[in-house]
């Protein structure tokens, strides 16, 4: 029994076997007998008969094929007649797919001109429609289509179809104002057939046909009839007469302001009024379509001239005489001068030379005689004192005459390379008509007091003071100063001065005011001086500095004004004989003023090309007034980083411009300028170079902390190498910091900028970092400061002087008109990357960064913090270490000890960003 369930069994799986194969191979389609498993043991014999029969199963799907067609009861003709219509579509679509084709490739100019006369055929076709009795089937269309849609006005749908037409033909390369003339011309046609409509009753379409072509048509009463059932007659009228109006004006193309002078110059041409005496310009009516942008262009000033604008190529036709005759009359309807003054001879000419520049671009020199009459007094008087070759007399190709008129109908020449090789730095195009502003622009202020009823209070306080200490002194006069007026006094037989700077809070206290500074003694006198707050002070203008200044005849375009000083005399002092100037003060205490008077000082005195500017800003609110004026070499810098490579641009220029002078043999740039000017340097032999003077070049940093924080040593070895050497070179630097610390101003950084400028600080010790002395923590702030050039042994008070932005707007503006700048592009490279992610970190960045922090935070270089802070072995913390090594982060080893953090704590953003390979950041 137990083989029988055996064999059974065997057999059974063995039948089973051959099902399940069959199953996988040849009914793979059915799932429903694949998933009953234990029925197929049971009954193998009935589970293998379908798998032989599994073949016979494939046969439909080898045989399919589509079933046999019934016969056709046309017997065919449908499929013939079907492939012949087929057959002559694609035929006729081919040719006309070929005539497309030809037509691409036709010259637009046919083009054009086959839809003009396509127009004018129509507009044949519809005349003769419309104005006579066509027959046959085309007259019937005709009247049908342009009656029934305008109605009565159908006799002039032919004249605006030529009047298209012919436009089309005249001017077709002016497609730009198709669009405008097609709406104008359907707003017109629109609002007339509305009217027309409305005015002969207002016909439906009940009452016929002939009546609404005896109207407006459909669109007359497609246009008048909703408007009539919305608000009546009474309102659509005067909408459809507006519609009309604008119709007209967009075809005509001219704007509601202008109606009065198209009118005035319509009546001027029939006859009826009088012409205005005022230059012609174009009146065809080909022309209309350029009349929008001519209103606007004809109302806006001329822009400034842009020296050297136009390269090469051939010049255009100018007319001389007609462009100084537009001037004259520009001027003769204003009457006025750009300063507000009333006009003379010198405007006129300045106005008339102005106008010719289109004469210069277009490579013709102005008039002798005009030009001579735009020279400014003060580059006159300077070019007086030198033998220097006017622009007309001919020069020597090594002369470079300052108003030079460049040729520039002849090719630009090719750089050359000199001995020493270098291209030509500061290049700037002669602009004959630039003419320095006038002293008008800035404000006058009223004459100072020399005493008030204040003084003398404050002079009997102070000898309560001596008499109730019993000290022998007494004041013998004073000096009244717009801020401060300084006390003198003298001490009797016997008294030391210590008895009265004992007594400053007992001083401070009887005057009432605590910023009070005693001077002892007064430089130059026997007394000692007590310095005290005027309760009523006075404003310093800039005009009136500059005025003085230029009373004294005193030319020198570095020459700038400051201020007013204790004694009640203006305070001005050459940049060039500083020759470098640092301006240092607490927020709100007037370095800002300070440098705006600066700047405006040389604008008001020097051309672009006596001095030539880089302005720093990393605040990028102080100086942006500034933007564009002729005297900059390059747009105000705002980024740190872009300033330190301005610096490193600086430097070069230094080094190139010693070259020049080492081999020319001369010691200072102006004594090199001035041999140009008179012919005395020629250029070396073999050299194409053209030598001119080298401007001044003056750079102001508005912030130098901000300088200090992003590249301290990049700023400082650029500083100390440009105030080391660039003193006879001809370049000077103005250094402003609301943050006198010793990281910011260093100790090398004071050691070459000789002259200070300080106004209020918060502490003595940043009254010690700028002038090494006492004196910047009493002052009052607001202008208020002491001024230390090179070689004083004390520094001056004064009151600085202030302009306003009113006054800088109209200088700037006035050098903006004369002059456009002149770019270097090589000042600052934007594309320059310094450092990239070094090879050798690898996946290491985000662990560098890490340690760099930890480092430059704590000050504390260790490779045993490394591990314990940021947990990792020792060979990974050495190699952290020597990574920030060759970085300058840290020092190099020294045994045992912790090595030397070199990075400040308020540089890391800079360090972190480098390590990073961020230059933009």
């Amino acid at each position: 029994m137990a083989s029988r369930t055996s064999g059974k069994g065997s057999q059974g799986a063995a039948g089973t076997a051959k099902p399940r194969a069959g199953r996988t191979t040849g009914a793979v389609g059915k799932a429903a007998p694949a998933k009953k498993a234990v029925p197929a043991r049971k009954s193998p014999a009935k589970k293998t008969a379908p798998a032989k029969k599994a073949p016979p199963r494939k046969a439909p799907a080898r045989k399919a094929a589509p079933p046999k067609p019934a016969p056709s009861p046309t017997g065919g003709v449908y499929r013939l007649v079907r492939a012949v219509w087929l057959g002559v579509a694609h035929t006729i679509g081919a040719m006309l797919r070929g005539i497309g084709r030809g037509a691409k490739g036709l010259d637009p100019a046919h083009r054009k001109d086959g839809l003009a006369l396509l127009l004018l055929g129509i507009a044949l076709i519809v005349a003769a429609g419309t104005w006579s009795n066509l027959r046959g089937p085309v007259g019937d269309l005709v009247e049908m289509l342009v009656t029934g849609a305008f109605g009565r006005l159908d006799l002039l749908a032919p004249i605006l179809l030529g009047a298209v037409a012919v436009r089309l033909i005249l001017y077709p390369e002016r497609p730009e104002a198709n669009g405008r003339i097609v709406i104008g011309l359907s707003a017109l046609v629109v609002g007339v057939l509305g009217q027309v409509h409305i005015a002969c009753g207002a016909p439906g379409r009940g009452e016929g046909t002939d009546a609404m072509q005896d109207a407006g048509g459909l669109v007359g009463w497609a246009v008048s009839q909703p408007l009539i059932f919305m608000m009546g007659e009474v309102l659509a009228v005067p909408l459809l007469v507006l519609l009309t109006v604008f119709g007209l004006l967009v075809v005509t193309a001219t704007p509601v302001n202008a109606i009065p002078q198209r009118l005035r110059l319509l009546g001027s041409k029939l006859g009826l009024v009088e012409p205005a005496y005022e230059p012609d310009r174009e009146g065809e009516s080909g022309e209309d379509d350029e009349r929008y942008d001519e209103q606007w262009r004809e109302s806006l000033p001329a822009g400034p001239k842009r020296p050297g604008g136009r390269r090469s190529g051939t010049p255009d036709v100018f007319d001389a005489e007609q462009a100084e005759g537009d001037a004259l009359d520009r001027r003769r309807r204003t009457g006025r001068s750009a300063t507000g003054r009333g006009m003379d001879a010198v405007d006129v000419a300045a106005a008339a030379a102005a106008a010719l520049d289109g004469a210069v671009l277009g490579g013709m020199p102005p008039s002798p005689v005009v030009a001579d009459l735009t020279r400014d007094v003060t580059a006159e008087r300077q070019r007086a004192a030198s033998p220097v070759p006017t622009a007309r007399e001919p020069e020597g190709p090594g002369t470079g005459s300052r108003s030079s008129v460049p040729d520039l109908t002849k090719p630009a020449p090719e750089e050359s390379q000199p001995l020493p090789p270098r291209a030509e730095q500061l290049q700037l195009s002669g602009d004959i008509t630039y003419s320095l502003p006038s002293l008008d622009l800035l404000e006058r202020g009223g004459p100072g007091k020399t005493r008030s009823a204040a003084n003398d209070a404050i002079v009997a306080s102070l000898t309560n003071v001596f008499t109730e200490f019993k000290v022998d002194a007494a004041v013998t006069g004073f000096t009244r100063g717009p801020t401060v007026t300084r006390y003198e006094v003298e001490l009797g037989p016997a008294v030391k001065v210590e008895r009265i700077t004992a007594l400053t809070k007992n001083i401070a206290y009887a005057v009432a005011s605590p910023d009070v500074r005693i001077i002892s003694p007064i430089p130059g006198k026997s007394a000692v001086g007590i310095e005290i707050p005027n309760t009523d002070r006075e404003m310093v203008n800039l005009g009136d500095v500059l005025r003085l200044a230029d009373a004294a005849e005193d030319d020198h375009p570095m020459l700038v004004a400051l201020g007013k000083d204790v004694e009640g005399g203006y305070v001005m002092a050459n940049l060039a004989k500083m020759p470098h100037i640092l301006v240092a003060g607490a927020t709100g205490s007037g370095k800002s003023s300070c440098i705006n008077c600066l700047i405006t000082s040389v604008m008001i005195r020097a051309t672009p090309e006596d001095v030539r500017m880089v302005l720093v800003d990393p605040k990028r609110v102080e100086l942006t007034a500034y933007e564009g004026i002729p005297h900059l070499i390059t747009p105000i810098i705002t980024n740190p980083k872009r300033a330190a490579e301005a610096l490193q641009w600086v430097v070069r220029e230094m080094d190139l411009r010693y070259d020049d002078l080492a081999a020319f043999g001369y010691r200072h740039i102006d004594d090199f300028n001035a041999a140009v000017r008179s012919g005395k340097v020629k250029p070396l032999e073999g050299s194409e170079r053209e030598l001119q003077p080298y401007p001044y070049l003056l750079v102001i940093v508005d912030e130098l902390a901000d300088l200090m924080m992003v590249a301290p040593r990049d700023v400082e070895d650029a500083i100390v190498r440009i105030t080391q050497l660039a003193r006879a070179a001809g370049i000077h630097l103005v250094l402003a910091t609301q943050r006198p610390s010793v990281d910011v101003v260093t100790g090398l950084i004071k050691a070459n900028v000789p002259s200070r400028l300080a106004f209020a600080t918060s502490s003595l010790a940043d009254s010690r970092v700028i002038l090494d002395q006492p004196g910047a923590e009493k002052l009052i702030g607001k202008g208020d400061g002491l001024f230390l050039p090179m070689g004083a042994n004390k520094p001056t008070r004064m009151q600085g002087a202030f302009v306003t932005e009113a006054e800088v707007q109209s200088v700037v503006q006035h050098c903006k008109d004369q002059m456009a700048p002149v770019f270097r592009e090589d000042v600052v490279v934007g594309t320059k990357q310094k450092k990239e992610i070094d090879e050798d970190i690898g996946d290491d960045l985000d662990l560098l960064c890490q340690a760099a922090e930890l480092v430059v935070s704590t000050q504390f270089g260790s490779t045993s913090m490394l591990q314990r802070k940021l947990r990792v072995g020792f060979a990974k913390a050495g190699r952290l270490m020597d990574l920030m090594e060759s970085r300058n982060i840290v020092g190099p080893s020294e045994g045992s000890k912790a090595r030397d953090v070199l990075v400040k704590p308020d540089e890391l953003d800079g360090v972190l960003a480098v390590i990073r390979g961020d230059t933009h950041s």
